[in-house]
């Protein structure tokens, strides 16, 4: 099964996106500048609490789109079930479990994808190669 590529907004984020590769998608979307209110139809209050949770997070970080809130929505109405589930004893299948990891991790919330997202590009490595195999000038000892 083919990888799902990662969405262009986390590629800008993650300093990843490459001009060569950088393909514009057919429909141009703008982030929203606000997060909105959760739709009626979430099933529970762990629903609406999650979605009260993320929503600021993904639109601080330009990530949510008006497109995007239904699947917002739907890992939310999921995360609801999960915890339902567990308050009563019960466990989540394997496939609740594995969909919810791959909704997260569409919108760059898994650990997985947090690792690969970063804010602060001064905090990046530097690229030791970066020099294109000069090395770098002897410092003085005894300053």
């Amino acid at each position: 099964m083919a990888r799902t590529p990662k969405p262009r907004a986390l590629k800008v984020l993650t300093g990843t996106i490459q001009p060569c590769r950088d393909r514009i998608s057919g429909i141009e979307v703008e982030p929203l500048d606000r997060a909105p209110e959760p739709p009626d139809w979430l099933p529970n209050a762990h629903a609406v609490k999650e979605w009260d949770r993320l929503a600021p997070i993904l639109t601080k970080q330009r990530i949510l789109a008006e497109g995007d809130l239904s699947t917002l929505g739907m890992l939310c109405a999921l995360h609801g079930k999960i915890v339902q589930l567990y308050a009563a004893g019960e466990t989540p299948t394997a496939s609740m479990a594995a969909t919810l990891r791959g909704m997260q991790s569409d919108f760059g919330l898994s650990a997985a994808a947090r690792d690969k997202v970063s804010l602060a590009p001064e905090l990046k490595p530097r690229n030791q190669f970066g020099s294109n195999g000069l090395k770098p000038p002897l410092e003085r000892v005894g300053k």
